[in-house]
């Protein structure tokens, strides 16, 4: 299968390019890129130097001469007025960033910009990969959660579906600097992120409408609040979380680690920590997502921390692994290496 990466000169494009490279079921790989048309890829990025081909035009009939994968690693606002070329073409189109993930009103409000036209936001499916059903398998535009959603979805989800707790929580995430992009911008010069913990969007991260709204989908709960605030610390890959939620009365004494087994058994890149805590460096460069717990009995809260790589779970590994669910391969095509250490 041939697959083609647009935006492939950002920090998500280059992860797509690093995975896929050893894909199995990918025999062609052309990386597209509207500002760097032509440039050998290995003079943008040396450390693929053993890559000769170089970046190409976005030209949509040059592009596609079958069912190609469209990955789009762009900037929030161009795959909504892209990618509908590529699927009327017999494409499956991937999309990392915001564009589909969210319906129209939602979207203006929190990206504050136009969304895409109706009948293409209705088209896609929301690829959280452990918890999507069998119309993936069918989906010609999959939207591709965001880092943060990713993993706290994932640490929340099969509480959330229990009814193991209340549905209000308390999120604090921290991510390392690649999230930003690679776009120059003097609040991430070295130093301004050195020795510093920066929030930023207080109440306002695109991310939490997304949470709540496929916490509900996900879960069948009718009502779930999020008060999220996330942080940039000075590393340049890796994120985590840490939720707060309020158990119900009659749970507080259940096992939590059977209900996240029941849930993630046959999850290959769900590692669970009954007894310990994830670090963001234990899944550098990784497509897991590591969850631990405990329960203060003393608030009542418990206390879920996550973690992930995210550019990896958080961005290219999980579109990776949704797109092997829609061709039907197995998900850890291409995906089933350890973390990098030390």
């Amino acid at each position: 299968m041939k697959a083609v990466i647009i935006g492939a000169t950002g920090y998500g494009g280059l992860e797509l390019i690093r995975l896929l490279q050893s894909h199995p079921q990918i025999d062609a790989l052309s990386c597209v890129s509207t500002s760097q048309s032509g440039e050998a890829i290995a003079k943008i990025y040396p450390h693929l130097t053993h890559m000769k081909s170089r970046l190409e035009a976005l030209e949509i009939d040059q592009l596609v001469q079958g069912d190609e994968l469209i990955f789009f690693a762009t900037p929030h606002g161009v795959s909504s007025q892209l990618a509908p070329s590529f699927i009327e073409k017999g494409c499956v189109v991937i999309d990392l960033s915001g564009d589909f993930r969210l319906p129209g009103d939602e979207y203006r409000q929190w990206y504050q910009r136009e969304p895409a036209p109706p009948q293409w936001q209705k088209k896609s499916i929301y690829g959280l990969t452990e918890w999507v059903d069998d119309t993936i398998l069918d989906a010609s535009l999959i939207a591709n959660p965001g880092c943060f959603a990713t993993a706290s979805l994932l640490a929340i989800l099969p509480l959330l579906k229990h009814q193991l707790i209340e549905p209000r929580l308390v999120i604090d995430g921290k991510t390392g600097v690649s999230g930003a992009g690679r776009t120059a911008d003097a609040t991430f010069i070295f130093s301004e992120l050195n020795e510093n913990i920066r929030p930023y969007r207080v109440v306002g991260h695109q991310h939490i409408p997304e949470m709540e709204r496929y916490a509900k989908l996900f879960s069948g709960q009718p009502e779930v609040l999020i008060t999220f605030t996330p942080h940039l610390v000075p590393m340049t890959r890796g994120m985590i979380v840490t939720i707060y939620a309020h158990v119900r009365p009659e749970y507080q004494a259940f096992d939590f680690n059977e209900v996240y087994q029941t849930y993630y058994e046959k999850s290959p890149f769900i590692r669970l920590f009954p007894n310990g805590f994830p670090q963001s460096k234990h899944v550098q460069g990784s497509n897991f997502c590591d969850i631990g717990w405990s329960f203060d009995q003393r608030t009542n809260q418990l206390i879920i921390i996550a973690a992930i790589d995210n550019l990896v779970k958080g961005a290219a590994g999980q579109a990776i692994q949704n797109a092997n669910l829609r061709f039907g391969y197995p998900q850890e095509s291409g995906l089933l290496f350890s973390p990098l250490s030390p």
